[in-house]
């Protein structure tokens, strides 16, 4: 039962009917102050209500795949992959399933509280007014969660009500809702989500067998908020079941969640106060799957119930030319994984179980600095500190563990001219291992991944200089990760790949990424991005090898045409070979797909839609394990959105 109910943050108030320009965008996320894109020193991607508007993506996490460096572990998204794989990392940072970027909705965490993996679900699509990607550690902000940077949600907030639903191959069906209304002081609103679909095998047909099935899954989210003056309250439910390609394999897993936060205004700005509970209960089944696919046996049947407790504050306080962001944040997370193991032989049922709970409280400051008009310079800190406590296997007590982290930023913006402008960062951030990592195995087809308790902290360092011209940024960085968790192999035959979480040594991710935007006309705009990315091991047995799941080559292109009635978008994107494991021993091809999406107006703020995901029917691999598994094939669906038009 949800306990926990404190004040907390204010939602962003930014009722604007249209998108505004790229430079005038406001950023949130980066420094937790309103600024400007153009004025903010740290790499930042927006996608805008606009951009929503034209993309054929089913999910959240469809769309924001058009951010060049934002990956999920695997190459799948949220309709097909199992949950637990769905961490999302930026530039190449990160070896294994345990997300890298921290997922805020409004301010509050989206990460599941006991393995850090996101339910992209739970934000119906037509509530999102705009979405940041901040990329780089954030952690002298946000903490753990945000070693490698930081997605963040931020929903309408206008008096409007916007509705959209489709339906394609598949068996796919989606809706989603957004209802708001005010009066006065009041407000409140009603968010809603649903997504059901067959789904397709995900086997690749040369090696599919008799168990092998579509990849079935549904999402239900409702939530509702009510806001007066300055503060608001927030409760949300999610449920979600999956088919995960055989018979015996499925999840399911339901969520509920509070939130309430207030914004009081201080004589020089104001103090935010935020707090969030929720509780889960998750469940899955795993296989042993024949050399031939044409059997599979249960192997173990296991349910994590789990719960999260959250609070923070906020001081933001303008002195002449500085603003100071100072605050503190704590939070406590307890889980369980309770297992009921069946033998290869006779089939005799045994139980194992493990529970655990994990505590971090921290403080931190900003200074953003106003040198002079054209010179900005940002310092910040954050100490950290988390334990490990009352963890026990099987009734035998673990040993407690503790450990903390400082993590300083700076960055320095130079507007050179109105035109031009450079930008340079060095930074230090974090990860503590997740209550997953620490005690919950797992399996996925032939490969066993074990849980290791002794599991220490990543610590990343990195450098990044940019610069800016018009519609073109380009950044350089180089990230270097020391104890990085990842996935170690350590054993491999036919029938089993066995591996455990291991902290394997250091690794580094170095590159540069380029981003343009641009409204070439009132009708058309166009956007595009590229990352190239090197991510290798550096030191410890593994030196040499390229981190699994990381392309060192990604590309971006977004068209969108709106003449007088009615809109049309191309989305492309582009990956170069990467490999799915630690050892770099199963490769996975480069591809190239795109998507379509049209709209035409039939009433008064009613749209038909059309939309085409993976047109040309490309061949996506997504993972090996050592069977090969695909991505989504092409799919296509008709639709009808309500209050969604330009």
């Amino acid at each position: 039962m949800l306990a926990f109910l404190a004040v907390c943050a204010v939602l962003v108030d930014d009722p604007q009917t249209s998108p505004p320009a790229a430079s005038e965008t406001i950023v949130v996320t980066a420094t937790q102050t309103k600024t400007r894109l153009s004025d903010t020193p740290t790499s930042v991607v927006v996608i805008s209500r606009e951009t929503m508007r034209s993309t054929a993506a089913t999910t959240t996490d469809d769309a924001l795949r058009q951010v060049p460096g934002l990956t999920l572990f695997r190459r799948s998204g949220s309709r097909s992959a199992n949950p637990t794989s769905q961490g999302v990392s930026l530039r190449g940072v990160g070896a294994s399933g345990a997300s890298r970027a921290l997922v805020l909705d409004d301010g509050i965490p989206l990460n599941d509280p006991f393995g850090g993996w996101i339910y992209w679900g739970r934000v119906p699509r037509v509530a999102i007014d705009r979405i940041e990607v901040v990329r780089g550690g954030a952690s002298d902000l946000y903490g753990s969660g945000a070693m490698g940077g930081v997605v963040q949600f931020i929903r309408r907030s206008n008096d409007d009500v916007a509705f959209e639903t489709s339906a394609g191959n598949e068996g796919t069906g989606t809706a989603s809702l957004f209802a708001a209304m005010k009066r006065g002081d009041w407000s409140g609103s009603i968010d809603a989500d649903f997504l059901t679909t067959s789904g397709y095998i995900l086997v690749q047909p040369s090696q599919r067998g008799i168990v092998d099935a579509e990849a079935d899954t549904r999402h239900t989210t409702l939530d509702a908020a009510v806001r007066y003056a300055g503060s608001f309250l927030r409760l949300s439910h999610y449920a979600e079941s999956r088919n995960n390609g055989t018979p015996l394999q499925i999840n399911d897993t339901s969520i509920r969640q509070i939130a309430a936060g207030t914004d009081l205004r201080t004589g020089s700005g104001s103090l935010l106060l935020r707090g969030y509970g929720s509780d889960q209960d998750y469940h899955q089944t795993f296989s042993a799957v024949s050399p031939d696919r044409n059997s599979e046996r249960l192997t173990v049947d296991q349910r994590v119930p789990s719960s999260g407790r959250g609070g923070s504050l906020q001081l933001f306080s303008t002195i002449g030319r500085n603003v100071i962001v100072a605050g503190g944040d704590a939070r406590q997370v307890k889980g369980a994984s309770d297992e009921l193991q069946f033998a290869a032989i006779n089939g005799k049922i045994t139980h194992a179980d493990v529970f655990g709970r994990q505590r971090d409280a921290a403080a931190y400051i900003e200074d953003v600095a106003t040198l002079s008009p054209r010179v900005t310079l940002s310092a910040g800190i954050r100490f950290d500190s988390w334990r490990n406590f009352d963890a026990q296997r099987n009734g035998t007590p673990l040993a407690d563990r503790s450990d903390d982290a400082w993590s300083p930023r700076v960055t320095l913006l130079i507007h050179a001219s109105d035109r031009l402008a450079f930008t340079a960062a060095a930074y230090r951030s974090f990860r503590a291992p997740t209550l997953n990592e620490l005690y919950r195995n797992f399996r996925v087809g032939n490969v066993q991944t074990l849980a290791n308790e002794s599991l220490g902290a990543e610590h990343l360092s990195a450098i990044e200089l940019g610069v800016r011209s018009g519609p073109l940024r380009l950044t350089a960085f180089s990230m270097s990760t020391d104890d990085t968790i990842a996935n170690v192999t350590l054993s491999s035959t036919p029938a089993l790949i066995t591996r455990q979480r291991q902290n394997l040594g250091s690794s580094r991710s170095r590159g540069a990424e380029l981003d343009f935007e641009q409204r070439v006309s009132t009708q058309w705009r166009v956007s595009a991005g590229y990352l190239y990315c090197d991510a290798t091991v550096t030191s410890g047995d593994l030196t040499g090898k390229r981190l699994p799941q990381v392309p060192r080559n990604t590309a971006t292109l977004q068209l969108a045409f709106t003449p007088t009635r009615g809109s049309f978008g191309v989305q492309a994107r582009s990956s170069s070979m990467q490999f799915d494991d630690d050892i770099n021993q199963f490769p996975l091809r480069s591809y190239v797909v795109a998507d379509l999406f049209a709209s035409y107006p039939i009433a008064a703020r009613f749209d038909a839609t059309i939309a085409i995901e993976n047109a040309t029917n490309r061949r996506i691999e997504v993972s090996a394990t050592p069977v090969l598994t695909l991505g989504t094939p092409r799919t296509i669906r008709v639709g009808l959105r309500y209050g969604l038009a330009r």
